[in-house]
Order: structure tokens, then C-alpha cells, then sequence
């Protein structure tokens, strides 16, 4: 008895705080690891595959049998031929124009429309907050038809703003933001406002700045959203110089047929810019989505 007593008795560090003996990894850790790594490496794989296919010729791309590694080397000629034969820089420049302001507009507009549900007390609170969830389970196809009839009459069709407008209505992220300022305490905006400051100062220089982890995944992910989106684009664009990225690929692949170094090398530098994106936020998105449990929902 004395020697299993001693055994289960906790180490005690100087500090006289409590240490608890460490304990193997159970089995179930170590299955939830090999189904990660695996899930990883079944993504991993088709990235990887577009990847070699790109750095190979038209010939090498379409033989048979296939071959990861092509025998004449690696080659850039199709990403030469689809940036010099193809408007892929200027339909890249235009998903960054369209991503870029819709994702600052909603950005603005989801923060002001949390916040005020989030802090404020107003008639029809309770309504707002319903209307915005029950937005939420709306299919945005069904609403295509009286959009695209709205860009009509605002003459708004073959522009820049017939494509962005449409997308700033992200209720979404006003949940988001909203039950996260939830969390900020009171007693801040109290003291600030016994100092004399308003709500919009207070909004911009306590709640923004608190709030920066929530802010920088919401923007990531609305900025994904609108660089991907195809089907808007598509309906409301028909000028050439006009198109986004995901509509004028497509164009590219209908006119010429099949040409797999060629279509995989645009799908490359269309993914390009979120691969960075999402590597240079990348600390702030995963705290954001572990602060407002995002992955739990």
C-alpha cells in the first residue's frame, strides 16, 4: 500500500505548485492524428498534382501513361502562354479591385450593424436580430433574378459596382461580430463614456482594437468568398475586360477546349493570391475563429 501510495502521490515543484505525472498519449489521440494526417495528405495530393502539371508541356501533360515527373524537365511555357495569349492579368486585377471592396465595405457595415446590436437598446432590436438569422438560411440563387433586375434599372450592369453591391450584405459575419463584441466587458465603454466620448469613438478606438483577431478572419473570409464567387460575376459581366478571374477562365476553357498545363497553370495563379493571403493572416485567423468558437458551431 505504501508503495502505490507513493506512486500516485503528485510531484511538488519547488514553487510548492502541483505538478500532475505525465501521461502517454491514449489511443484515441493517436487514431485522431493518423485520420488528420491522412485528411491532410488526400488535400495535399490534387494541389501537389495541379502543381507538376503546370510545369509540364501540352504533350507531356496528355500522355499516356501519366508521369508525375516529366523526362524533359520542368517548364514555365504554360504559365508564359496563359499570361501573354490570355487577359489573366486583367481579370486578376479586377477580382482584386471587386474582392478588395466588398470585403472593406462589409467589413464596415457588418461592425457598425454588430455593434449596434451588440450595445444598443432600440425598438424592433429583437426583429433585426431574427430578420438577420433568418437571412441566413436564405439560398442566395433565388434572389439572382430581382438583383439582376435592380442592376437594370440602377444601370448598373457590365460595371464594377454591379458586382460588388450585391455582395456587402454579409449577415453572417454581422452575427459573428456581434456575438463577439457580446464579450467585450461593459465597464470600458461606461468609462469612456463618463469621459464624454461617443459611441462611434468608442466603436473606433476601444472596440476595433480589441476586436483586430475577429476583424482579420472576417475579412479573410469574405475576401475568399468574393474572389470565388463565379455565379454573380457571370450573370451581371459580359464585357471581356470586365470579367473576374473564376469567369474569365472559364471563357478561356470553353473557347479552347481541353489544354491541361495551360488550365491548370491558371488554376494555379487564381489560387495563388489566397495561398498568401491566408499564410500572411494566418495567426490571426486561427485566433479568430478559436476566440468566437467558429469551428465548435
Amino acid at each position: 500500500m505504501t508503495a502505490q501510495t507513493l506512486e500516485r502521490t503528485p510531484v511538488t515543484s519547488a514553487r510548492g505548485a502541483t505538478r500532475k505525472p505525465r501521461r502517454k498519449p491514449r489511443a484515441g489521440r493517436i487514431a485522431s492524428y493518423v485520420v488528420i494526417a491522412v485528411l491532410a495528405f488526400g488535400w495535399l495530393v490534387p494541389v501537389l498534382w495541379a502543381v507538376m502539371t503546370s510545369l509540364k508541356t501540352e504533350a507531356e501533360a496528355a500522355a499516356a501513361p501519366i508521369t508525375i515527373i516529366p523526362e524533359s524537365g520542368f517548364t514555365l511555357d504554360a504559365y508564359a502562354r496563359v499570361l501573354s495569349s490570355s487577359q489573366v492579368p486583367r481579370w486578376a486585377l479586377n477580382s482584386l479591385i471587386t474582392a478588395t471592396a466588398v470585403t472593406l465595405i462589409t467589413l464596415v457595415i457588418s461592425a457598425l450593424a454588430g455593434y449596434a446590436l451588440s450595445r444598443l437598446d432600440f425598438k424592433g432590436k429583437k426583429v433585426a436580430m431574427a430578420v438577420i438569422i433568418g437571412s441566413i438560411m436564405v439560398p442566395g440563387q433565388i434572389l439572382i433574378v430581382p438583383l439582376f433586375q435592380q442592376m437594370l434599372d440602377f444601370n448598373l450592369v457590365d460595371t464594377y459596382w454591379g458586382v460588388i453591391l450585391p455582395q456587402i450584405v454579409a449577415a453572417p459575419m454581422v452575427f459573428i461580430l456581434k456575438k463577439f463584441f457580446d464579450q467585450i466587458p461593459r465597464e470600458l465603454e461606461e468609462a469612456a463614456l463618463v469621459d464624454g466620448a461617443s459611441r462611434l469613438r468608442i466603436l473606433r478606438q476601444i472596440i476595433v482594437p480589441l476586436s483586430r483577431p475577429i476583424l482579420a478572419a472576417v475579412s479573410i473570409f469574405v475576401f475568399i468568398g468574393a474572389w470565388n464567387n463565379f455565379l454573380w460575376p457571370f450573370i451581371v459581366i459580359n464585357d471581356s475586360d470586365l470579367m473576374t478571374l473564376p469567369v474569365g477562365l472559364q471563357t478561356v476553357i470553353s473557347a479552347y477546349g481541353i489544354q491541361y498545363a495551360q488550365n491548370m497553370a491558371q488554376a494555379v495563379l487564381a489560387a495563388l493570391p489566397l495561398i498568401l493571403a491566408f499564410l500572411f493572416f494566418q495567426r490571426q485567423i486561427i485566433k479568430g475563429i478559436s476566440t468566437t468558437g467558429i469551428a465548435g458551431q
